[in-house]
């Protein structure tokens, strides 16, 4: 059976019965290889992290201080992915293929423009964005040379992760997995190799790290194109390069309220990083530590995210909405499963974690509370994620918006920055504040969700 009769099966069959076990089902298949897809960036995040961790703190903190204006960088585009996502989701659900390959081709032409513009700017100005993160003397070199590198290969990543959603937005999660899967083995091989001089290669450090990571993404986006120009899969990227504006207003109305959602969301990050990097390098060295292992609980929830988009999406795109509301439900379920076995390992082992990147006691110290004080909210903060994805794949990206400014603006940044610095708790406090964060998006995402307004969503 090919890989399109497979995604179209799955589909059918998702609609044609309505039992928990095929509901269960259908979760599983398109959550399984986005969380095993995710589970290993992760890991391979991870193990960045760890091998430079081994060059000492300020290599830690360099890292740390770019990846974050990265990601705030990526916001637009992850929010047009969403989008694209959306709208793919209920073509495919209504029968319209010709819709979804023309929002996969309009993407990719936005993506492509736009990402230019962002690699340029990220090698034109690496060196103000780190003194604007407030990095100390000793990382600025470092982190300079890590965001020129990884600007330099940002395209790629882009348009890789914007054919990724679209697929996804298709049922297709097993092709970003493999894809991912690959790529990122690669980048570990590249990091042992360029960080540390290996086999004849230079020893480049923290450089070494960035020149893997954007030859493992350059790598990733062939493999993805190969997907959708070779004629087996579900999606094909054809046609000519013709703008269709109607259909871009469909995709960017979605995505402009998740768009200021991922602006909002990083721009607290940054914040919420500026004052953590003010009690210095080790503090630093230890948030972003804690904030490494923490995503390997992102991931799962994420991955439960992608298939609540899904299934929502096209239950929608069926005129099924009772079907697309069981899906998210059953998603959410599932999901609150693996986020209570995340919640145990990072309450009793997570010291020894923390001891796989660092040697300093005291970094070790820091990081092992802060990671058992996120360990208990990850129930909330697998709630808050699934059902979130629940009201994208609807369409419904305004209240995502709302509960993201809130919680963000409101308890992680400000409350954070009242327990860290006037209450004087440095990292301890600023890690609570994101406790009660993930609570209060939470809490905001459940009420909208059972409202059942986002029914009504147009896509």
């Amino acid at each position: 059976m090919s890989d399109v009769e497979d995604v179209e099966l799955r589909v059918t069959a998702a609609f044609q019965l309505d039992s928990a076990p095929t509901v269960r089902r259908r979760v599983i298949d398109l959550a399984g290889p986005a969380l095993v897809e995710m589970l290993l960036v992760t890991l391979v995040g991870m193990a960045d992290m760890i091998m430079v961790g081994r060059i000492g703190p300020a290599a830690i903190a360099a890292v740390g201080l770019t990846n974050q204006p990265v990601f705030f960088a990526t916001a637009v585009f992850m929010a047009l992915n969403v989008g694209t996502t959306a709208v793919i989701a209920r073509a495919i659900g209504a029968g319209e293929k010709l819709v979804a390959n023309n929002a996969l081709r309009q993407s990719f032409m936005l993506t492509t423009i736009m990402g230019i513009g962002v690699s340029v700017l990220g090698l034109a100005f690496a060196r103000d964005v780190m003194v604007l993160m407030g990095a100390e003397e000793d990382v600025i070199p470092l982190g300079v040379a890590y965001m020129q590198i990884v600007a330099a290969g940002a395209i790629f990543m882009l348009l890789t992760m914007s054919v990724a959603a679209a697929l996804r937005g298709a049922g297709d999660t097993k092709t970003p997995m493999k894809v991912n899967t690959f790529c990122n083995i690669l980048n570990v091989i590249g990091n042992y190799l360029l960080i540390y001089g290996k086999l004849g290669f230079p020893r480049m450090g923290v450089a070494g790290a960035a020149l893997s990571t954007s030859i493992s993404r350059a790598i990733a986006f062939v493999l993805i194109m190969r997907a959708v120009t070779g004629g087996r899969f579900i999606l094909h990227l054809t046609g000519p390069a013709r703008f269709d504006f109607p259909l871009i207003r469909r995709i960017v109305n979605i995505g402009i309220p998740a768009a200021i959602e991922q602006l909002t969301l990083r721009g607290g990050q940054l914040a919420y990083l500026r004052i953590v990097a003010g009690f210095g390098t080790a503090v630093v060295a230890s948030h972003q530590i804690a904030m490494n292992i923490l995503s390997l609980s992102f991931m799962p929830g994420q991955a439960f995210a992608v298939a609540a988009t899904t299934l929502v999406g096209q239950g929608l795109g069926a005129r099924r909405p009772d079907l697309a509301e069981k899906g998210a439900l059953e998603t959410r379920r599932i999901g609150m499963m693996v986020s209570g076995f995340m919640a145990f390992i990072f309450i009793l082992f997570g010291r020894y974690i923390a001891m796989l990147y660092s040697n300093d006691p005291t970094v070790v110290a820091k990081t092992a509370v802060v990671l058992r004080i996120i360990g208990l909210v990850q129930p909330a903060q697998s709630t808050q994620f699934i059902l979130a994805g629940g009201l994208r794949g609807a369409g419904d990206t305004k209240w995502p918006l709302y509960s993201t400014a809130i919680g963000i603006w409101g308890f992680r940044v400000a409350l954070g920055y009242v327990l860290a610095v006037v209450l004087d708790m440095e990292l301890v406090g600023a890690w609570i504040a994101m406790a009660v964060d993930q609570i209060v998006r939470s809490a905001i995402i459940m009420f909208r969700f059972r409202s059942g307004k986002w029914k009504l969503a147009k896509a």
